[in-house]
């Protein structure tokens, strides 16, 4: 079940995915998000989702985890290296991933790992690009 940031702050529980991969899904772009959603439910796993970073911060410091965070980098209010870097100034262990359609430009992917990203992909996202992060965090459940 997807949900957005406002109602997440009401309903942390919807987390709570017993033995699934718990995932945060960051995009200003809804499509995006409803594609990243299906993803994450094509493995099994839980989505929540936010509009930008500042909601994914505002979700976690509510009290919420996640196994994995999907974080688009450009977005408004805070966008994704911004968001990361507060996310680990936090004390945020989860495997943060960038989603980016500047993927493919070698400088803003860089820019965007030192943040503090497990991985970054360009968009768009699909089966084969995130098939192995699923794989390498059902192992570690």
């Amino acid at each position: 079940m997807a949900t957005t940031a406002s109602a997440e702050m009401k309903k942390l529980s919807v987390v709570d995915g017993e033995g699934k991969v718990r995932v945060l899904v960051v995009d200003d772009d809804p499509i995006s998000r409803k594609i990243h959603v299906a993803l994450v439910r094509r493995f099994g796993g839980v989505a929540v989702t936010a509009e930008n970073g500042e909601e994914a911060v505002n979700i976690h410091r509510a009290g919420a985890s996640f196994n994995l965070v999907l974080m688009d980098k450009e977005m408004p209010i805070m966008d994704g290296p911004s968001a990361t870097k507060e996310l680990r100034a936090m004390g945020v262990t989860s495997m943060i991933v960038g989603v980016t359609s500047l993927g493919n430009e070698e400088e803003h992917r860089e820019a965007f790992m030192e943040a503090g990203l497990n991985q970054c992909f360009g968009k768009p996202l699909n089966i084969e690009k995130i098939a192995p992060v699923f794989n390498q965090l059902k192992e570690t459940m």
